[in-house]
């Protein structure tokens, strides 16, 4: 590892100059590159996704949230609001009130995001019985050898 990757890893900095691109990447340098991939880590995660969804539909509190999004701890959907109001997808308003209220909306920027993700959620579903029906042959030819 050179001492610029190990200063980068130290810091929690993103990589330079890791590899290449080469097809359609190309049109990208590197620091474009890192920084496509870490929005598509951030949108890819599939809290984020669920979060999306669900406030696509309606502004929420964190315990609508909570209540909506099966199976995601607290921890979790915490990290998720964090992560997705940093990058300017959702936001945050309190309210002054008794009790407290905070509500969460997506952004202009978070409802943009909306019409990259309808396609490939509209894909997944269409391709459902092939994508199964690959995966069962694989583990059944891994669990056979």
């Amino acid at each position: 590892m050179s001492n610029d990757e190990g200063r980068a890893a130290s810091t929690g900095a993103s990589r330079v100059n890791v590899l290449r691109l080469s097809g359609p990447c190309e049109r990208w340098d590197e620091r474009d590159a890192d920084f496509i991939r870490e929005i598509l880590d951030l949108v890819g995660d599939k809290w984020s996704m669920l979060v999306i969804g669900a406030l696509a539909v309606r502004d929420a509190r964190y315990s609508d949230l909570d209540t909506e999004i099966p199976a995601i701890s607290r921890r979790m959907l915490t990290l998720t609001l964090k992560r997705l109001q940093r990058s300017g997808l959702v936001d945050r308003t309190a309210y002054a009130e008794v009790p407290p209220r905070v509500e969460y909306s997506l952004t202009s920027l978070g409802s943009s995001l909306l019409s990259a993700i309808e396609p490939l959620a509209a894909w997944s579903a269409e391709q459902r019985a092939e994508i199964r029906r690959h995966q069962d042959a694989y583990d059944s030819a891994v669990t056979s050898t």
